[in-house]
């Protein structure tokens, strides 16, 4: 183990160093948070909180105006918890500001919080508290509170000795010792459980902690023993005696990601324990009161002055850095010197690795180690001496070296005393390049976050854009500047960033009171899909308007006509639609569909007395009610004689008349036409024999001639009343010709009828009156008569070469004689 790696010497100013501080410090190198004068209570004084990077940097301050604090702790994103005494926690950003808080239940606030603890689970931060009536409630996500109150310890008559929180088979659990005895508790059950060769001599445990990822555990006993297993209690890995009877004030596990070695730190007042696999212990004394961060590969400790990590030696740092050490790491090492010394020695190493064919080995090593140093100096010896290494390798992968220095060049940069973000290279990788660069965001670190995402080549979306995005919303709310001066910068440092939404900025600005300056950044932002909204929020409905309709959108002109059609009275929202003749069309478009009175509304208010007549008209052809009907009618006739159309005033008026005569003949003959058109009201009066009422709509409509002959021929032909039809045909000259009568006669199969009107047809149309009724000869005669080519043509194309041939022969005579005509 290595005592040895001081991260940093703290920047704070403690007189009386962490003695009556309560202290939490996040993990992954996260800030440091104390609640000073805590365990003073004294009623003059409020205790004050402070939070502090890792370097012991100040980042902000207040006095404790709330309830008792029971424990501080912080989430996977860095916001700080503070569980009170009544179960309230309320929740701070980094830099001091209230963001929220919840509570834990009537029960934990009734009987008070004992004990609490907060970590963190598959599924967020979570919280764990034991009440003063000796029971569990446990919330496993705080951004998704649901409480849970877990069973009863049989026979906990007071406190338990310790307790901790596991993560078990994604479920969270608590494990407890009552003396001697242990139980875990889930959702449903309380198990008793016994540790698989635990020391006969413990007759109570004292304290238990749980590794960083939840799978192993260790217990130390009253007897001094710590019992190292797996979490599940299924195994034992080791049990080694401290010798020091009495109960620490901190225990934390201490183990590299994939080593072998089990190991745990134990802390009392001066001196600090660490236990692994051998019976032997490493002793450190402290100067001042410490705190134990437990980290993913190693624990930090933190105290008055200091700011160290302590972890197991990493395998690579070991192979490479012990006397006399033979491996190719070491050996690669050494002729890297030798070899800036111009010295013989350097082939001589080479030769050896090379013999035993460990050169990538050694270069391997060399990378590896320089990741778990935190002197940049030992970084860059380690580096060379790997760079050296290759140039004698042909086919030796570049990507672990070069992914190394750019991974130590970024580390080397967070760790750096004024940001205060002491990583690892394994907590690094663990953490991934996005986390960082939040982290980066959430403390402000805008330049440096850039820096980071262009080195290591993030995505724009990810990287550079994400972190503007993220300054330009912290800019706007900063009160001292001008709305020009801000606009005028985020628009110059945003111009070439890509995906960028102006409006999450300009809803920022909004929300921190700065309207105007919302409208500023408003302009920048390309999509209206994504102004309106916010323009809306901020009562702009004008603007909000005039961009939706700028957009061409016709679903966003909607959205926002709705959204004022509720807002505004009707009024205003109908004098706010003159003004936008795109809008206002959309919205009659609308009301055309759904809202009919509101249509007749708009009409009225524009005196637009055309279209009022036309909805009028429409209005009442969904009227089934006949005086409804014409008084609708009737305000359509007035509304077109204001607009001046006389046409279609008059054309009303006719349908008011159709209307009285159907409801007359209605009541005078029993024949049901309200609703008819006059077309079809003709047709239904002569084809139940009606003529003279027929005739009489034809003289009062001023129907065409030709339309009332065709109306009156189909019907009659219809009926099959051949003598009237007759008689029809004599009242006076047809204004549709005789060709009809023979067509009507023949489609109703009746050729002796259709004959009468053969002789009557017009010279032009005599051929296909002959040949209507199948008359040949009276249909050659009249083709030979008129000397036309295409009638003969047609004639013949309806001969019989075996029964009409001499009829035939005539025709093609005929036709020859017109040729050559």
């Amino acid at each position: 183990y290595d005592f040895s790696i001081e991260l940093y010497e703290m920047g704070w100013n403690l007189k009386d160093g962490l003695r009556e501080c309560l202290v939490a410090a996040a993990p992954y190198g996260g800030p440091i948070a104390l609640l000073k004068g805590h365990y003073r209570r004294s009623p003059s004084a409020r205790p004050q909180l402070e939070i502090y990077s890792s370097s012991g940097l100040p980042l902000a301050s207040f006095p404790w105006k709330s309830g008792v604090v029971k424990q501080l702790g912080w989430t996977v994103s860095d916001d700080l918890l503070c569980v009170q005494e009544d179960g309230t926690v309320l929740v701070y950003d980094l830099w001091g500001g209230f963001k929220r808080h919840f509570s834990m239940g009537n029960e934990v606030s009734q009987s008070q919080v004992l004990e609490t603890k907060i970590f963190h689970s598959p599924y967020g931060t979570g919280v764990a508290i034991l009440t003063g009536a000796l029971r569990f409630t446990l919330a496993t996500n705080i951004d998704d509170i649901k409480l849970r109150r877990l069973p009863e310890v049989p026979g906990l008559q007071e406190a338990p000795s310790c307790w901790a929180v596991l993560t078990q088979d994604r479920q969270s659990k608590v494990l407890v010792a009552n003396g001697s005895q242990l139980f875990i508790l889930d959702n449903t059950a309380c198990t008793p459980v016994t540790p698989p060769g635990l020391s006969p001599q413990a007759s109570s445990i004292v304290h238990m902690c749980v590794s960083f990822s939840y799978k192993y555990l260790a217990l130390l006993t009253d007897s001094g023993h710590v019992w190292m297993g797996t979490s599940n209690l299924k195994e034992k890995l080791s049990e080694v005696d401290t010798k020091i009877k009495t109960p620490p004030k901190q225990m934390a596990w201490c183990r590299r990601p994939k080593s072998q070695q089990p190991s745990a730190v134990v802390m009392w007042d001066g001196l600090l324990i660490v236990v692994g696999e051998c019976k032997e212990t490493i002793q450190y004394h402290l100067d001042d009161d410490s705190v134990l961060v437990p980290e993913l590969d190693g624990v930090r400790i933190i105290s008055g002055t200091h700011h160290e990590l302590l972890q197991e030696v990493p395998g690579a740092c070991e192979e490479i850095f012990k006397i006399a050490s033979m491996a190719p790491g070491a050996l690669l090492l050494e002729a890297h010197k030798e070899y800036e010394k111009e010295s013989q020695k350097a082939d001589e190493y080479l030769r050896e690795i090379k013999e035993q064919s460990l050169l990538s080995e050694a270069v391997r090593q060399c990378v590896e180690a320089a990741g778990h140093e935190h002197e940049p100096e030992t970084q860059k010896t380690l580096l060379r001496a790997a760079s050296f290494g290759k140039c004698f390798l042909s086919n030796f992968p570049p990507e672990q070296f070069v992914s190394m220095c750019r991974d130590l060049r970024v580390l080397n940069a967070v760790r750096d005393y004024t940001v205060g973000i002491p990583l690892t290279h394994t907590q690094f990788k663990q953490m991934t390049v996005q986390v960082l660069i939040d982290r980066l965001v959430y403390r402000k670190l805008y330049p440096l976050a850039i820096e980071v995402c262009r080195y290591l080549k993030t995505p724009e979306y990810q990287g550079v854009s994400r972190v503007l995005k993220h300054w330009a919303c912290y800019k706007v709310q900063q009160k001292e500047e001008s709305d020009e001066v801000i606009a005028k910068a985020v628009s110059v440092k945003l111009a070439d960033a890509a995906g960028i939404s102006y409006s999450e900025i300009a809803t920022k600005a909004y929300e921190s009171g700065r309207t105007e300056l919302a409208i500023k950044l408003l302009e920048f932002e390309p999509r209206s899909g994504e102004q309106v909204p916010l323009l809306l929020k901020m009562k702009k409905s004008p603007l909000a308007l005039s961009k939706a309709i700028e957009s061409g959108d016709t679903d966003l002109v909607y959205t926002v006509v709705m959204y004022l059609k509720n807002e505004l009275n009707r009024g205003d929202f109908f004098m706010m639609l003159r003004n936008q003749p795109v809008a206002l069309s959309l919205y009659k478009q609308f009301c055309k569909h759904q809202e009919q009175d509101t249509l007749k509304d708009l009409f009225n208010q524009d005196d637009d007395h055309e279209e009022l007549g036309n909805f009028y008209v429409k209005a009442s052809y969904k009227d089934q009610r006949l005086e409804a009907r014409v008084a609708l009618l009737q305000s359509a006739v007035d509304e077109y004689y204001k607009a001046k159309n006389d046409f279609s005033a008059k054309t009303t008026e006719d349908e008011m008349r159709l209307l009285r005569f159907q409801r007359k003949l209605e009541e005078e003959k029993g024949e049901q036409l309200v609703g008819f058109s006059l077309h079809d009201t003709m047709t239904t009066l002569l084809s139940v024999g009606l003529h003279k009422h027929a005739e009489q709509l034809y003289k009062d409509f001023r129907v065409p001639d030709k339309r009332f002959w065709w109306l009156k021929l189909k019907a009659l032909a219809e009926k099959e009343d051949w003598e009237e039809l007759e008689k029809f045909g004599k009242t006076k000259k047809s204004p549709v010709g005789y060709l009809p009568f023979v067509e009507v006669c023949i489609k109703h199969h009746n050729k002796y009828e259709a004959k009468k009107y053969v002789s009557k047809v017009t010279p032009e149309q005599k051929v296909k009156a002959h040949l209507a009724v199948g008359d040949m000869e009276g249909a050659a005669e009249a083709a030979i008569e008129r000397r036309n080519e295409s009638e003969i043509s047609t004639v013949l194309s309806r001969c019989s070469a075996t029964t009409d041939h001499l009829l035939m022969e005539r025709l093609n005579r005929a036709k020859a004689t017109a040729v050559k005509k």
